[in-house]
């Protein structure tokens, strides 16, 4: 590109050929070159080659926002803000990528999405190397190792470290579920949340355990599976040691402590530490055996009891006595054999 001095701009930059029209402006750039930063925030430590870069930061101190919107009201700290804002209203989307097709309001979006093309990271982690596409994402995974969490709920107690964090746990007050599913109507508090249900309609289990080839609908869901393989269990109990692979699991054996049974039956008077015994009880009332062999016409109230009638079937004894080598269907025959060899002795 040719940048000689011409009659509109006369003034040219030494070291890159850059020309100018006035030279104040010719001034302002060469900063650019020598990192001079001559306007300094007295408020904070920032530094700034313009004066008005420096207006424009002060702003974000005092909060002042003079630019308003006249289609929504909506104000702003720079014209800059207010002219990419302006573009919701009117579906302007002048920056185009030439990769994929996309088209963006600002040309700061356009420059974000082409790392995701090209790779391209430019902010790193200071304290583990992971590196970022933005400023605000790394700005948000430094407050792990900190610890901070600037974002707190007016409600409860709670704090978050991120703005995104805290709007969805306000929903949890609020009981606003503003993400609704096409095919069933069910709603959700979070984009992520629908995206995971809408994998019940359509089968798509995209996280594969690549030691037996299980998939998972959630990344959750592998990450707790891969622990029964590995044999961590990263849930301990602080009254008798035992360990559990998922913290509900925790959960539900601290209440063999504490004799809590925070689950009912509406039928009776029973109640129930976990919610999936519960369930299993409610069956004993309505009669409901949904769990079928398909060798003969027998059916069962829970799946477990149904694995126990197959090995019937199959002939499978799993549970061998380490004393006299007989086998079983079940634990259970296990333990009441068990108590053979007791008596004998």
């Amino acid at each position: 590109m040719d940048n000689k001095p011409t009659k509109n701009k006369p003034h040219s930059c030494e070291v890159c050929a850059s020309s100018f029209g006035t030279k104040s402006d010719l001034k302002k750039h060469i900063r650019i070159h020598t990192g001079e930063k001559p306007y300094s925030c007295e408020l904070c430590t920032s530094a700034f080659t313009t004066k008005s870069d420096l207006n424009k930061h002060i702003r974000t101190h005092t909060k002042e926002k003079p630019f308003s919107c006249e289609t929504c009201g909506s104000s702003f700290s720079t014209k800059s803000h207010i002219k990419r804002h302006i573009r919701i209203h009117t579906g302007e989307k002048p920056y185009s990528c030439e990769v994929c097709g996309s088209a963006f309001s600002g040309r700061s979006q356009l420059t974000i999405h082409m790392r995701r093309h090209n790779g391209e990271k430019p902010y790193p982690c200071y304290v583990c190397g992971s590196s970022f596409i933005t400023n605000s994402h790394l700005k948000r995974h430094i407050r792990v190792h900190t610890g901070e969490k600037p974002y707190s709920c007016d409600i409860c107690e709670s704090s978050f470290a991120t703005k995104s964090d805290l709007k969805t746990h306000i929903r949890g007050h609020t009981g606003e579920k503003p993400y609704s599913c096409e095919v069933c109507r069910s709603s959700f508090t979070t984009k992520s949340q629908l995206k995971t249900h809408i994998r019940v309609h359509t089968g798509e289990r995209p996280f594969v355990c690549e030691i037996c080839n299980f998939s998972f609908a959630k990344k959750i869901d592998l990450k707790i599976h891969i622990r029964r393989h590995t044999g961590d269990k990263p849930h301990s109990c602080e009254i008798c040691a035992s360990s559990f692979i998922k913290k509900s699991e925790l959960n539900a054996h601290l209440r063999i402590h504490s004799g809590d049974k925070p689950y009912h039956c509406d039928v009776c008077a029973s109640s129930f530490s976990t919610r999936s015994i519960l369930k299993m009880h409610t069956l004993t009332h309505s009669g409901e055996k949904r769990h079928s062999c398909d060798l003969c016409q027998s059916s069962f109230t829970r799946a477990a009891m149904l694995k126990v009638h197959l090995r019937s079937h199959t002939g499978e004894k799993p549970y061998r006595c380490k004393v006299c080598d007989s086998a079983f269907t079940d634990s259970s025959n296990l333990r009441r054999h068990l108590k053979t060899h007791v008596k004998s002795k």
